[in-house]
């Protein structure tokens, strides 16, 4: 029987044993249900796949002594183990997340061991450490100073051995900030860093918007050294660059996250679009911006292309009313300018068994639904914004819901892996933490892969990356500590890195191409800080104090002890 099995795999030998030959959480599942075959409807302890090794690991060092697993509380079956449809990377994290978060309990795992501080910006775990790569306000290559507002990124192989990052900056100013300041103006705002826009935020020659100040800086990286080469702008002039997404053709993508259009708030461009930032750029010559208009006009998060097929996938973080979209060229891109140069089209997610499905409730763990795509006729709508369920949403979404599109709640992160789309919906889930979902781009599914149970497991997840070891790291945006949370394959998620620098956001996750070191911005602010003297209109910019600088930070350490 299966207790007098236990009992002998109990001993602290045959801890160590197991220790030694079962590397995952599955194979420890896997061998319970093969030592109890002749008792199909027995309940096996879930607890297994978070305890049983933990416990181990702390045997190993710290020889707590034995442990009876049979006390452990709660019960997984074969059936519930073997009930996840998802196939690849986080197929374990369904099937275990789907019984946890059943439960209702915790799934943490200890992961690479407990976080310290190791200097004043980060706690990481024992054996890790970091450098700061680049700081706001330093003077860059191409003498202006680094920007703040550090959101996606992507680190990319260059010739010469070295890496490049390319980096968002999500700059939102008002473009009339930017404007000279009318003579008679009673405004606290017009004109107010107009003295700022040619000398802090890149060469305007080559601004999309006259007036606006985001876009991208690129970082040259000696991967030994882990320190910055050079540094430049190499996009500008465009509006609250969120996140994006590297190309197979060696570029990155940037977005913006906005729907602003030029006759209304002082810009002198419509916003909303997919800009491409070659690698080639060079310090003084930024690209020459070209809105992606096929890509859709919308709140763009994040983008993800197959690099099969070069189909691009895309998040859109517009509240309560977002969509996931693809968009699916007329020929497949394979080198910088293809996507400017060629067509396509735009189409959104639909979820066969309802029409304008609602994906932020409801919804289980492991459960694959069945999807198709419907088209947006009209990437480049006129007006930009509607209406939509007492929302106000892009005319863009509006084309997709109106042909029976899934709605999201908040879409963020994008990442393609292993033939699936992972991204996050920063406010979904039935307590509004956050969900993670897989879009199989060959089965044509979608599956929850995992949901926040719990304030303290994830908080507002939103960019990710997934690790060439086969974790998943996810930035979080919540309203208190913020983390970066590891998870691995078998559904266990861990705290691998937390801010005590500030309590701003950590963004733009990427790994270096030989997975040795892994990047993040410390997201800085978005906007000029600005105050006011007595009796005076116009607000006085003033900038970041200390503990609101951006940085960008390389870490490394043991990671083969883990799957990041």
């Amino acid at each position: 029987m299966l207790d007098t099995r236990v009992r002998a795999w109990s001993s602290s030998e045959g801890i160590l044993f197991l220790a030694e030959r079962l590397l995952t959480y599955q194979d420890l599942a896997y061998f319970l249900l093969i030592a109890n075959l002749d008792t199909p409807d027995i309940e096996y302890p879930s607890s297994y796949l978070h305890n049983f090794l933990y416990k181990t690991v702390n045997f190993a060092f710290h020889r707590p002594g034995t442990f009876n697993i049979i006390r452990l509380a709660m019960t997984f079956t074969r059936r519930n183990f073997f009930a996840a449809p998802v196939t690849g990377l986080f197929a374990g994290m369904s099937a275990r997340a789907a019984n946890v978060t059943r439960q209702g309990k915790s799934i943490t795992s200890p992961g690479y061991g407990p976080l310290r501080p190791a200097g004043d910006v980060l706690s990481l775990p024992p054996g890790f450490q970091y450098s700061v790569v680049s700081y706001e306000g330093e003077m860059m290559a191409d003498g202006f100073p680094v920007p703040s507002a550090m959101d996606g990124m992507a680190a990319l192989p260059l010739a010469n051995g070295n890496i490049l990052l390319i980096r968002n900056h999500e700059i939102g100013e008002a473009g009339n900030r930017f404007r000279p300041r009318p003579a008679d103006s009673t405004s606290t705002t017009a004109g107010t860093i107009a003295h700022l826009l040619n000398t802090d935020y890149g060469p305007r020659r080559f601004a999309f918007d006259e007036f606006s100040g985001g876009g991208t800086t690129s970082i040259e990286v000696n991967p030994r050294t882990r320190q910055k080469v050079r540094e430049y702008w190499s996009l500008v002039g465009t509006l609250r660059n969120c996140a994006g997404g590297a190309t197979p053709w060696g570029s990155w993508l940037s977005c913006e996250e906005s729907l602003e259009a030029s006759s209304a708030t002082g810009y002198a461009q419509n916003h909303g679009y997919v800009f491409e930032v070659p690698a080639t750029v060079t310090p003084g010559a930024p690209v020459q911006p070209v809105p992606l208009r096929a890509l859709g006009r919308f709140a763009h998060e994040a983008v993800a292309v197959d690099p099969a097929t070069g189909i691009l996938y895309e998040t859109e973080d517009q509240g309560d009313v977002s969509g996931f979209y693809r968009y699916m060229p007329a020929s497949k891109p394979t080198k910088p300018g293809d996507l400017a140069a060629g067509t396509g089209q735009l189409q959104m997610l639909k979820v066969n068994s309802a029409d304008r499905y609602v994906t932020c409730i409801d919804q289980k763990v492991g459960v694959a639904l069945p999807i198709s795509w419907v088209p947006v006729p009209n990437p480049d709508p006129t007006p930009v914004s509607v209406t939509v369920n007492g929302a106000t949403a892009s005319a863009t979404f509006q084309q997709g819901f109106n042909a029976g599109g899934a709605i999201f709640r908040r879409l963020e992160g994008c990442w393609y892996s292993e033939g699936k789309i992972y991204f996050t919906s920063t406010n979904g889930g039935e307590i509004g933490l956050g969900q993670i979902w897989a879009c199989d781009t060959v089965a044509s599914a979608l599956t929850m892969v995992f949901e926040t149970p719990d304030l303290h497991v994830l908080d507002f997840p939103d960019n990710i990356a997934v690790s060439p070891r086969g974790g998943l790291v996810v930035c979080e945006d919540g309203g208190g500590g913020q983390f970066l949370r590891g998870i691995t394959p078998s559904g266990d998620i861990f705290d691998f890195a937390r801010n005590i620098f500030n309590s701003l956001e950590m963004a733009g996750a990427c790994f270096s191409p030989d997975g040795q070191t892994f990047f993040v911005n410390m997201y800085g602010r978005g906007t000029v800080r600005a105050t006011s003297r007595y009796g005076s209109i116009p607000t006085i910019p003033i900038g970041s104090e200390l503990y609101e600088k951006a940085l960008t930070l390389a870490i490394w350490g043991p990671w083969g002890q883990g799957l990041l």
